[in-house]
């Protein structure tokens, strides 16, 4: 029979193998173990130390949880500077080609004699770090400071994952890596949307949030930052023969089980240099991190120590940027466009500023809670973002640079009318965007409003498609749902890919159309939060149009399901004067139904029940859930309140979650959903 197995020994397998799984995880993006698995050996190790601790090493998982609270950073002086790399601010190629002429020249090189060799890289946008290792433990990190003195953020640098805490292998006595701790777009937003359910500041771009994390005084909150990190380069090394290039550098720390970046190349001569930074600069937005340029080093070591330094800056190496995504210009005017379905998105009005390639002069200031939470105002300096194709927009205001007390922009103040229709615009409690009522009128939702009133589930046009409308609205020839039941044989056949046989076939589906059910009538008005099964409940409730059209938000809070928020986008649409014309005209151009509809008798596991559904479900979609609901006699409504059963809940679900959590509502998720229909729950 074995003994009791040795504490240390298993420590030891403990660390090596959450090691393992760390690097599978954070470096190389290929998970080994299910989070849970992962989550029981680190307990494990955890209850070990605990009761030996004399088994506490310094490159232990554990040590990433971060430490005690620091009242200030240690000053901390590199054995080899970390200077800085000139930059070429010629974006265009001809950056690359007056680069390799300076290195030819100064090597002595004529145009008879071969291209230099090149390793080219990408310009991260992080913090630059020095990690220090002795025998292969990471005994010390720091940031680059001035060059010759920076920071100590051992117990900070220690909580990114990605960086090892002992390399692999035989580790010479000293190595010191250079590299890059920086954050992925993806993980800032969503540490911002964290930050700012918590009522915390948020960070104005990855970077910042990076440098921000590496210099908190608390390693805590560093663990709790998802940073990553990218080795580059080389400090102090003792005990290691150099390799010959700065490419067998990098394969070396990557051996070494250090993360570096994939997109790196050897590369011939100036017009290979050209063609890397014109490659990377399309991939740049498809990135998942930020970068402002590639670095181009002579690859040869040999040579880099014959080019050596002017002015601090090495001759061998250079920063060819991108053009620049963020620029500081200033704020004359916010104003509005109203969308396809009546949101109002306040936009800046800008001194023009060129960034990201083109000169800017409007940027997206997205809703009034994305411009409070920024702090925007007009006279402010402010932060101006563009990545390729991106919509431009604000990114925060330089308040060190405003002037006195600018007023707060209230964008309900400034557009209490739609300024495209004249109607009445409002903002639902739990909506961050507001909206224009006048939904059947207003020509900027002109071809939105068509194609819902035309869909299958609606007034069921058939044939009347997003192609017909957009044809049929910028000619001019139908404006409101009302001049659908106005078309003419002649009309339509004068249309591009219209002719004869096609338009008798619509003017056939539109007669159809007219005689229809109440139901489909109200949801084909396209009211916002009244889908199906709420314009079958109006229907049944109230029989009659006239009735509906005469009810108060109290009445309408008498209908199974209608709350609060349903109530008042019912009353504000119908109370605005421009919807009630277009409805009595549908009326008069002939659109009837029988006035009093029998309830359905509904049976099923759901009979009685009000689910919402919000979110994007992971193999359901949207119509697919709601008709498993309603098969099950279910109804499915569109904003929660207290007549709420169940929420089901997917990835992205936004203020409908916070609704339930906040009214204790169930919440669901697609597992639950489906245990829901088959009764097992």
């Amino acid at each position: 029979m074995g003994g009791a197995p040795d504490p240390a020994a298993r420590a030891a397998a403990l660390r090596a193998e959450i090691t393992r799984h760390d690097h599978a995880y954070y470096v190389l993006d290929a998970p080994t173990v299910p989070d849970a698995e992962y989550d029981r050996l680190f307990r494990e190790l955890q209850a070990l130390e605990a009761a030996h601790p004399e088994l506490c090493v310094p490159d232990s998982p554990t040590r990433r949880v971060g430490g005690r609270p620091l009242a200030q950073f240690a000053p901390v002086r590199h054995r080899v500077p970390m200077l800085s790399i000139r930059t070429e601010t010629d974006t265009e190629a001809t950056g690359a080609y007056a680069f390799d002429a300076r290195v030819r020249r100064e090597l002595g090189l004529d145009d008879a004699d071969p291209p230099v060799e090149y390793a080219a890289e990408l310009k991260f946008d992080g913090l630059a770090i020095n990690l220090r290792y002795e025998h292969g433990v990471l005994v010390q990190a720091a940031t680059r400071g001035d060059g010759e003195t920076g920071e100590d953020v051992t117990q900070n640098v220690r909580t990114v994952r990605a960086i090892p805490l002992r390399l692999n292998g035989g580790a010479p006595a000293v190595l010191e890596v250079r590299g890059e701790v920086y954050m992925r777009r993806d993980d800032f937003e969503q540490l911002n949307a964290r930050q700012l359910a918590a009522g915390e500041k948020i960070f104005v771009n990855p970077r910042n949030a990076a440098a921000g994390s590496i210099r908190q005084l608390d390693p805590g909150i560093a663990a709790r930052r998802p940073l990553t990190f990218f080795a580059y380069g080389l400090g102090e090394t003792m005990g290691w023969p150099l390799p010959a290039s700065h490419a067998d550098v990098l394969d070396a720390l990557q051996a070494f089980g250090l993360p570096v970046c994939e997109h790196r190349s050897v590369l011939q001569g100036a017009a290979a240099l050209a063609e890397f930074h014109a490659r990377i600069g399309a991939l740049r937005d498809s990135l998942p991190f930020d970068i402002d340029g590639v670095v181009y080093k002579v690859n040869s070591l040999a040579l880099q120590q014959r080019l050596g330094f002017v002015t601090r800056e090495p001759r061998w190496a250079v920063a060819h940027k991108y053009p620049a995504q963020e620029a500081v210009t200033l704020l004359r005017d916010i104003e509005v466009q109203v969308g396809r379905t009546g949101a109002l998105t306040p936009v800046a009005r800008l001194e023009p500023v060129f960034v990201g390639g083109v000169t800017v002069t409007n940027a997206t200031l997205h809703n009034q809670d994305e411009i409070d939470r920024k702090d925007v105002r007009i006279g402010d300096w402010v932060i101006v973002r563009r990545a390729g194709d991106v919509i431009p927009e604000v990114v925060a205001p330089v308040v060190e640079r405003r002037s006195g007390e600018l007023p707060r922009f209230d964008l309900l103040a400034r557009y209490p009318a739609c300024p495209v229709c004249g109607s009445h615009v409002v903002r639902g409690e739990d909506e961050a965007v507001a909206r224009c009522t006048g939904g059947l009128f207003c020509p900027a939702q002109r071809k939105q409003a068509l194609l819902h009133f035309a869909g299958r589930r609606a007034m069921d046009i058939d044939g009347l498609g997003e192609k017909l409308v957009d044809q049929l609205v910028d000619a001019a020839i139908v404006k409101t749902p009302v001049d659908i039941y106005r078309l003419g044989i002649l009309g339509l056949a004068n249309l591009e890919r219209m002719g004869d046989k096609s338009a008798q076939n619509l003017l056939a589906a539109i007669d159809r159309s007219r005689h229809t059910t109440l139901a489909r009538f109200v949801f084909a008005l396209g009211i916002r939060n009244v889908g199906e099964a709420t314009a079958r409940d109006l229907a049944r409730h109230f029989g009659s149009l006239d009735a509906l059209l005469a009810a108060d938000e109290a009445a309408l809070q008498q209908v199974p399901d209608v709350g609060p928020i349903v109530a008042r986008s019912i009353v504000e649409f119908l109370g605005e004067p421009h919807n009630r014309e277009v409805i009595e005209q549908l009326r008069a151009a002939g659109v009837h139904w029988e006035e009093a509809e029998p309830a359905a008798i509904a049976s099923g596991r759901l009979v009685g029940k009000t689910l919402v559904l919000t979110g994007t479900l992971p193999t359901l979609t949207r119509d697919q859930a709601k008709a498993m609901v309603e098969a099950q006699g279910g109804k499915v409504a569109g904003s929660v309140s207290r007549k709420t059963d169940y929420v089901v809940a997917g990835s992205e679900a936004g203020s409908k979650l916070l609704k339930a959590e906040e009214l204790g509502v169930t919440i669901l998720d697609e597992q639950g959903l489906m245990a829901l229909l088959e009764g097992r729950i």
